[in-house]
């Protein structure tokens, strides 16, 4: 009995030892697919609750020091997520990391991915860092556990259990060790046949297969529905496309007809053009034939009146004859010329009259030719030698709307007081280049143009520009006009004045008294040096100022002088001595102009009060480097700059703030001492937008076009707007 008892026993372990050591050597094709089945959805609590999915493919990930709770809840710290001490992480090139992502020893991921390095470690990609969690595993009641090789968490070992008999079972207590391999468990008296044990393994092989079919049943149809879903794309992409080629066919057409249209009415315009020029040129020949035919009616009538004198002449004659033969009866008969006989005295060499104009244009003129014409609307004596205009000058063309006397040797004192007092029609009157020394008097209320540029105007009174109410346009540069001789109140009869130039003069501040209707000033090339707050307190229609080449610098500009300007959008300084960006500019501008000063800084904010804000900031030709240009020197006008041009400077890169421009249609950074084009520096890297870019110049620099990223223009839709040659020399 006691021999038979040992067979048993023996033949038991020999069974155990098989079983075990299939346990361990189980087929590749299970072991895999239980590895399949447990990376494909394998979910865990994290020690903050979060459940994590594992990724299929675990990607390694750089070490994170992150403190976690193990199974006993002590907590621990994940050192090497990864790589062991002696791995090396891959050396080769990669992509710019995109904002979010991780860099995991080398290799890119995304946003809220999910992998396992290893065991019992789970790890996610949250917000540009890898968060990395041990599973926890739950607690086991059963008094012997088997951890299996590729698990993390121990589990009850049935078998064993199964085989030991309730009596002979050790009692294990909670802080006994849990074996860890089944050939470390104690081998008891088991009173179960070898019939029980032979179904109890037929069993277990069953529940695999079963389980295996199970697993291939699910992967078929997986596949079958990808197979569908992926049909289904298929449709629907092609669906899509088919209707997209609709629409561009759609649109195609539309667009031939559209240009048909346009070529159509392209035509019917030139046709309409080309019947109005022949209109205008028959009807120009009639008019110059129906001069030719009057001119030669005057000739022939100047001819007949010549005869008929002579023929009066000679019968004068021989009346005195008959007289002085006796025949002191007969009286001698007169005979005068009709009112239709008497011309007008013809147009002096080198005029000629066209139309409702007459113009005698560097004709040698000394005197206003006496003209006599009541259709006459434009009189051009430009570049002659007239010193004087007698009272009587006009009186022959009372409708003139238009005289031009510019370029002569006229004088204030040649000019009667009365002479432009009959020209009760006259708009316009120039008078650019001669030698006046205070406005003409007795000028027509009438005027909306004056022009007395390059005169010798030596101040104005209240009264020199009496009466000229609907006055628009006033012209006095290269004068001798300053503020100390012109009064405050000389411009206050100007009441629809809108446009005023008094450029290359000798003022140092701004003129006084300014119209409140004034829209544009230009005061360039004056000694002004500084803008006071009382200079355009009244110009609330003030739109563009133009202060080149003065003698401005920032700190003469008061704070409020223009700032709360809401019409003024255009300022001009020019060549004036600016060491950086003025602050305290109209919050209404949009086109700034600081060319050729000496600016070296853009100070922070400069832009950020304007409204709706800078679209043309021109900075060419100043010392401007990269110290002087800060992230924030843009701020406020990101989204509306269009031209930036920073050319013939001494920027050594692109400066900061280029790539945030939204609406940026031409930057000019050429003659600088660029050295380099960053990826970055005009093509944002999480920008997938194209460019509005439509000029971009980098030539003249010390570039290497080799070096230059292939990223660095990605953003702009034409290269033909890139220029990048020629460059210098190094």
């Amino acid at each position: 009995m006691k021999t038979a008892t040992l067979i048993c026993l023996f033949l038991l372990i020999n069974l155990y030892v098989g079983l075990a050591q299939d346990d361990n050597s189980s087929p590749v094709k299970t072991q895999r697919r239980r590895m399949q089945n447990r990376h494909r959805r394998v979910s865990t609590k994290s020690s903050t609750g979060r459940e994590l999915l594992i990724n299929p493919s675990p990607i390694p990930v750089p070490a994170v020091n992150v403190p976690l709770l193990n199974a006993d809840d002590t907590i621990v710290h994940i050192l090497k997520a990864v790589l062991g001490v002696s791995e090396q992480a891959p050396s080769y090139s990669i992509l710019p990391v995109k904002k979010g992502h991780c860099t995991v020893n080398g290799m890119v991921m995304y946003d809220k991915a999910v992998w396992s390095p290893k065991p019992c470690l789970t790890c996610m990609c949250s917000n540009g860092k890898a968060i990395c969690d041990e599973t926890a595993c739950p607690p086991l009641t059963c008094p012997i556990t088997v951890t299996y090789e590729g698990e993390c968490c121990p589990v009850c070992s049935d078998i064993v259990l199964n085989s030991i008999s309730a009596d002979d079972r050790p009692e294990f207590s909670g802080d006994s060790p849990e074996p860890n391999d089944p050939s470390d468990l104690v081998l008891v008296k088991s009173t179960r046949t070898q019939e029980e044990m032979d179904e109890l393994f037929r069993r277990e092989e069953e529940e695999g297969h079963q389980e295996e079919d199970r697993m291939e049943a699910e992967d078929q149809q997986k596949k079958k529905k990808k197979e569908r879903k992926l049909q289904k794309e298929k449709k629907r992409k092609q669906e899509v496309e088919a209707r997209r080629a609709q629409e561009e066919e759609a649109e195609r057409k539309l667009e031939e007809r559209r240009k048909a249209n346009e070529e159509e009415e392209l035509r019917l315009e030139e046709e309409e053009q080309r019947k109005r020029e022949e209109a205008k040129s028959k009807e120009e020949e009639d008019r110059r034939e129906e001069k030719v035919n009057r001119l030669e009616r005057e000739r022939k009538q100047r001819e007949r009146a010549e005869r008929r004198q002579e023929e009066e002449e000679e019968e004068e004659e021989e009346e005195e004859d008959d007289i002085l033969r006796g025949d002191v009866f007969r009286v001698p008969s007169r005979r005068f010329p009709q009112p239709s006989e008497i011309l007008p005295p013809p147009l002096p060499p080198g005029c000629f009259i066209s139309e409702i104009t007459v113009s005698c244009t560097n004709a040698k003129l000394t005197q206003v030719p006496p003209i006599s014409d009541l259709d006459l609307k434009s009189l051009d004596l430009l570049g002659n030698f007239i010193t004087s205009i007698p009272n009587e000058a006009f009186n022959g063309m009372p409708n003139l709307e238009r005289i031009d006397l510019s370029k002569n040797n006229i004088t204030s004192s040649g000019i009667a007081p009365l002479a432009f007092k009959s020209l009760k029609n006259l708009k316009r009157l120039y008078l650019d280049g001669n030698v006046l020394d205070q406005i003409p008097p007795g000028l027509p209320s009438t005027l909306e143009e004056l022009k007395l540029n390059e005169n010798k105007l030596q101040g104005l009174d209240k009264e020199s520009l009496q009466d000229l109410t609907h006055l628009v346009t006033l012209e006095m540069e290269d004068n001798q006009l300053s503020e100390a001789n012109v009064s405050p109140l000389a411009f206050k009869p100007l009441q629809h004045l809108s446009y005023m130039r008094l450029g290359r003069n000798k003022f140092r501040t701004i003129p006084e008294g300014l119209p409140a209707s004034i829209e544009e000033l230009y005061i360039e090339n004056n000694e002004i040096e500084e803008i006071s707050e009382t200079s355009f307190n009244r110009t609330t229609n003030l739109n563009t100022i133009i202060l080149r080449h003065n003698k401005l610098q920032e700190d003469r500009i008061a704070p409020m002088a223009w700032i709360l300007q809401e019409n003024l959008e255009s300022i001009d300084l020019s060549y004036n001595k600016f060491y950086h960006v003025p602050s305290y500019l109209p919050k209404s501008l949009v086109h700034l102009v600081l060319v050729g000063n000496q600016i070296e800084r853009i100070p922070g904010y400069v832009f950020a009060h304007l409204t709706p804000g800078l679209e043309y900031l021109y900075l060419s030709f100043n010392k401007l480097d990269n110290d002087g240009i800060d992230p924030v020197s843009f701020h406020g006008a990101f989204h509306s700059l269009r031209e930036i041009f920073l050319d013939h400077n001494e920027l050594k890169s692109v400066p900061v703030g280029m790539e945030d421009m939204k609406d940026l249609h031409v930057l000019r950074l050429n003659n600088n001492k660029i050295r380099s084009v960053s990826p970055h520096c005009i093509c944002r890297a999480d920008d997938d937008e194209d460019s509005k870019m439509e000029h971009l110049h980098l030539e003249n620099n010390y570039i290497n076009t080799r070096e230059i990223s292939p990223y660095a223009f990605s953003c702009i839709r034409s290269y033909f707007s890139v220029i990048l040659k020629p460059q210098k020399v190094k």
